[in-house]
């Protein structure tokens, strides 16, 4: 018997954290802890159970693209091939739905899952790459004159501002279908990572540009480049590449021996920053979209599902 259900517990986020572990190993799993605070009214998570077994996890929510819905449902492995995505699906659009907004988004990493999103009325919109950046001796580059450069350690107070004075920049200049919004307190959780590895450079005392390292605790010796932005009037003098090299060598100090970051399709500029820097494309993901008008489960489309929880 298939048996959908909310996550309610901190097991049952455990839970839904190991199946996205096992399904997208190459990411960093946020916490229990970090699940838990970015919760909102908005969020349907569910667990999925064949036969009392794990068999995978659902996630609906609001996205941070503006006037959008995400979903994504995971399969492990070893169940799959059984139906199971097919019959979690109704649930997370019917929850899109009840958000009232305009269209459903979800990503695919692989031919076979943007395959399954296509059956389900979703059609490729955008692409994201994966550049990966292995690292050894990194050296620390030499101080610019024209700003200096602190981490958020140094500087807690400089986060809040570096939201108004960047992340809205960047948030409104990102190569997107449509336009992101993040608010400050999602930036105070799900934006940082450790705060002396996010480098900010000042200038005139106001910030001008932010790059910095999410680390994997997981897997200690990787970690994830967090928003990398430039001031609009400070773009092209190379502020940006200071600031990741600085995050490459505070990496190799600290033992990490891989960085990875994800860069949309229309960011060519960051692409070629990266390699430059010496990143290597290693994935490609498919941005999925359907319209809410027809994310409308069809009749009997929801049967079979066990208990919603």
């Amino acid at each position: 018997m298939l048996t959908v259900r909310r996550a309610t517990s901190d097991d049952d986020l455990a839970m839904v954290r190991r199946v996205r572990m096992t399904v997208v190993p190459y990411e960093r799993a946020p916490s229990v802890a970090e699940m838990r605070a970015s919760l909102t009214r908005d969020s349907l998570v569910l667990l999925v159970e064949l036969d009392g077994q794990l068999a995978g996890s659902a996630v609906a929510d609001r996205s941070s693209i503006t006037g959008a819905a995400t979903v994504t449902p995971r399969v492990l492995p070893e169940f799959r091939r059984r139906g199971i995505g097919s019959r979690v699906m109704p649930h997370l659009l019917a929850h899109a739905v009840s958000l009232g907004v305009d269209q459903v988004l979800g990503h695919a990493d692989d031919l076979g899952s943007k395959a399954f999103a296509e059956r389900h009325g979703f059609a490729e919109v955008d692409r994201q790459v994966e550049q990966v950046r292995a690292i050894g001796q990194e050296p620390t580059p030499r101080p610019r004159a024209d700003v200096e450069v602190v981490t958020v350690a140094e500087r807690p107070e400089i986060w809040d501002v570096v939201y108004e004075r960047l992340a809205l920049q960047a948030f409104q200049d990102m190569a997107l279908i449509a336009p992101m919004h993040a608010p400050i307190d999602e930036w105070r959780v799900s934006w940082i990572g450790d705060p002396a590895a996010m480098f900010v450079a000042v200038a005139g005392g106001a910030p001008v540009g932010l790059a910095g390292l999410i680390a994997d605790d997981d897997n200690p010796h990787r970690a994830e480049n967090a928003l990398t932005v430039v001031d609009r009037d400070w773009r092209g003098r190379g502020v940006a590449a200071h600031l990741k090299r600085l995050s490459l060598a505070h990496a190799a100090k600290v033992g990490i021996t891989e960085v990875y970051t994800w860069t949309q399709k229309g960011n060519a500029d960051m692409r070629r920053l990266n390699e430059h820097l010496g990143y290597t494309t290693r994935l490609q993901s498919f941005t999925m979209r359907r319209a809410i008008e027809a994310a409308q489960p069809q009749r009997g489309e929801g049967g079979d599902q066990g208990d919603r929880g």
